[in-house]
């Protein structure tokens, strides 16, 4: 077993690490770090428990201890869930004392020797680990991309065979992606939000670097364009977006590539059946109905017409956060980079 590390463990993506690693076949969730307050206290004591699940009693009397290197001896993989602008340091220190990490922040995404991976997309960046390590570091730092940009790539996916230039997405993303304080309530009840900070930024810049090249010791970006519109709509969990692409190809021949999708990777724990689920029907997918499946892993699509125009839909703190961190730290270990 290999010994893991939450930062940031009370807050909502932080809970879903610890949901996800309880009992987890590969990790020893072994030490929770949280902000100074929490400190010295039982996991259970501090956390208010927000998720669907049952509370893991296993972890309950687990202290949580600071966020630092020194109080996390014995850990070889931290997964991140701290803010961004906490982030940049802290995981930097990290991976400088020798530790792995698997980071949900955005500080480090764009960085060119820091892979931005979807395992189902580009595992091949994972590559870049040992342009880090040839830097002198010991440890090393990979990035799981945006909550919204992680459910489009991967929609993308089956379809990379097919030429396109021109890629528009139109989201609405649930409340939770904000974090558990993070729209007030009679902001977003009976109301839409046509603005999220720097959302539209990261879409279109992680898709290129994800659907990139890794070409020697760098990546070279996908050769089109995104163009993104992203708003917050009163539903709890999964990101939901409208997709146009420009390929020319029949329908009927997006619907097979669909259906016969097939991940370059497989036999990951967290990993779904089904990493890329189509839906015929008019109506589907819809997150009250669809976000659980797989898991919370699986990014569905339906409403396929001629255009190309698409729904694509996936749970924003499961797929497009926490579940990806840790998909991407099985494949770091089946990669034997631990």
């Amino acid at each position: 077993m290999i010994n893991v590390g939450v930062l940031g463990a009370t807050g909502a993506v932080g809970q879903r690490f610890v949901e996800r690693l309880a009992d987890h076949p590969l990790f020893n969730l072994s030490t929770l770090a949280a902000s100074e307050r929490s400190a010295g206290k039982q996991y259970g004591n501090v956390v208010n428990w927000r998720l669907e699940t049952p509370f893991p009693d296993k972890i309950a009397k687990l202290k949580v201890t600071p966020i630092s290197p020194k109080a996390m001896k014995g850990v070889d993989l931290v997964f991140s869930a701290l803010p961004a602008d906490i982030a940049m340091d802290v995981e930097n220190e990290f991976a400088d004392a020798g530790i792995a990490v698997c980071s949900n922040a955005s500080s480090h995404r764009m960085e060119p020797d820091i892979p931005l991976v979807v395992p189902e997309v580009n595992p091949e960046h994972l590559g870049l680990i040992d342009v880090q390590r040839d830097s002198g570091r010991d440890g090393f730092i990979v990035t799981n991309p945006n909550c919204s940009t992680i459910v489009m790539v991967t929609a993308l996916a089956p379809l990379r065979k097919f030429k396109f230039t021109d890629v528009r997405v139109a989201t609405m993303q649930a409340i939770s992606g904000a974090g558990f304080a993070g729209v007030p309530a009679m902001s977003i009840y009976d109301n839409v939000i046509p603005y999220i900070g720097q959302e539209e930024e990261k879409m279109e810049s992680e898709t290129l670097k994800i659907m990139g090249t890794l070409k020697g010791k760098k990546i070279v970006n996908a050769p089109f364009k995104v163009s993104a519109s992203c708003h917050r709509v009163p539903v709890i969990d999964g990101h939901t977006m409208a997709v146009w692409v420009d390929i020319k190809e029949p329908i009927a021949e997006l619907k097979k590539a669909f259906a016969d999708y097939k991940p370059p990777i497989k036999g990951l724990p967290t990993q779904p059946k089904e990493s890329v689920h189509f839906f015929d029907d008019a109506d589907r997918p819809q997150p009250r109905l669809d976000r659980m499946r797989g898991g919370g892993m699986t990014v569905s699509v339906g409403r396929l017409r001629e255009g190309v125009r698409f729904i694509a839909m996936g749970h924003n703190t499961i797929r497009g956060a926490a579940g990806a961190s840790v998909l991407n730290a099985e494949l770091i270990a089946k990669k034997n980079y631990l």
